[in-house]
């Protein structure tokens, strides 16, 4: 992945990612301190097809789907941190150790994910993550994911 500013943009999202359309719910991460943090970005539009069922006459972006951009966001991180071919290996979701949801997020919405990893055992991390519109916190979360072999059975 190259980075420039230490911005990573769709391009090399999806050059590494396995997410796509509906799925992939980072547009960018626009700062990365290699092993330490990540700041993703996720420009909320009414065109998600979440919308038409939550909820059709007020949509407000699902809180999983919150968590599943920061956890997006920390895989790109870990990405970035590793020594690893991104081609051969996966990063898994493990754990939600704590969520809340402090306000809706809506369409129209620059959500702004911050994630830092609090620990690093090998193939494991643990992460911190916030959500903010407009500086705001929206969301917070403690959150594990794990890497494994992309051929694993």
């Amino acid at each position: 992945m190259q980075e420039e500013n230490n911005i990573v943009n769709i391009e090399e999202i999806i050059d590494v990612m396995p997410h796509r359309y509906p799925f992939l719910l980072v547009d960018k991460v626009k700062e990365i301190v290699k092993n330490e943090s990540a700041v993703g970005i996720k420009n909320v539009t009414f065109n998600e097809p979440h919308f038409m069922g939550h909820f059709p006459n007020k949509p407000i972006m699902p809180g999983v789907l919150i968590v599943e951009a920061m956890a997006q966001t920390a895989c790109i991180l870990v990405i970035k941190s590793g020594d690893f071919n991104p081609k051969d290996k996966l990063v898994y979701f493990m754990s939600i150790e704590s969520v809340k949801f402090r306000k809706p997020v809506v369409p129209g919405d620059v959500l702004e994910l911050e994630v830092k990893i609090l620990q690093n055992k090998g193939m494991v991390w643990k992460f911190s993550g916030i959500g903010r519109v407009d500086g705001k916190k929206v969301t917070e979360a403690t959150f594990s994911a794990m890497i494994v072999d992309k051929n694993r059975t």
